[in-house]
């Protein structure tokens, strides 16, 4: 988008280094990129920076931020958040979570639910879904997995390319394996997460694709029974990866709940 200039940056939180891109002015907005990592720039993240000042960290171990070799749990890069949070001196942002970074923001907000403005979770894994299984990794090929994000493959190929380049597909790889790593057993869930939202009453908007195959629309009846403040929102002909498939649909969802200042 025009007139979106984004900075990169390498900050320390937590004793770990997190690669931090950010853009825009206003309200402060966390986005939370999915399992498969994140491209530098995205059309979606662009909408929102046209509205807020939005921040877009790469997971530790995920993307351009290093791995942390002691990290072991989805909760620890919540608290690393925390962290980041704290060292750029943002308070109250809303959190928008993409799938596995749905799982963080939820994470962030029951640590500390007064200190949010908004939480909006799309497809967000984290909790178990009561019919349905998440899509396992272990036993889908890279490149099917991210394939799967998607309704039509048509809007894949024109985010990734037919044929992706050598360093997506390591990329894919290395992903994976931090997945392993923190969110292996149980697998991409929290036993406990749906007992911690109940403080957590700040405005929460659920978003999932109607043709989410990578987490099952069956999980956001949790998030909603556990949530105390949370509507749902479904975007036809969707798949799982809502921000890149349909992100003009997804940024007016986000605005219009978030609101301006």
């Amino acid at each position: 988008m025009a007139g979106v200039n984004w900075t990169d940056s390498t900050i320390e939180a937590a004793g770990t280094k997190v690669h931090v891109s950010r853009a825009g002015r206003g309200r402060p907005l966390l986005v939370l990129h999915h399992e498969t990592g994140t491209l530098d720039r995205l059309p979606f993240y662009d909408a929102l920076a046209a509205q807020y000042d939005v921040l877009v960290p790469h997971h530790p171990g995920y993307s351009r931020s290093p791995r942390p070799d002691w990290m072991r749990s989805v909760r620890d890069i919540a608290v690393v958040y925390r962290g980041l949070l704290s060292e750029l001196k943002v308070a109250k942002p809303a959190l928008v979570g993409l799938g596995f970074g749905g799982w963080i923001a939820a994470e962030m907000a029951g640590m500390a639910p007064a200190d949010l403005s908004h939480l909006v979770l799309v497809g967000a894994m984290g909790i178990k879904p009561p019919q349905g299984d998440i899509l396992d990794l272990a036993i889908t090929g890279y490149m099917d997995y991210a394939r799967a994000g998607f309704h039509d493959q048509k809007v894949f190929d024109k985010v990734y390319g037919a044929e992706p380049p050598i360093d997506q597909l390591e990329m894919w790889d290395i992903c994976r394996e931090m997945s392993f790593r923190i969110a292996w057993k149980p697998y991409m869930y929290s036993q406990t997460l749906p007992h911690l939202l109940g403080s957590v009453r700040v405005p929460a908007l659920v978003v999932w694709g109607d043709d989410d195959k990578v987490v099952p629309q069956s999980a956001s009846e949790r998030y909603l029974a556990a949530l105390p403040n949370a509507k749902l929102e479904v975007v036809k002909a969707c798949g799982h990866c809502v921000d890149m498939e349909q992100p003009e649909a997804l940024a007016k969802l986000v605005t219009t709940f978030i609101g301006r200042e």
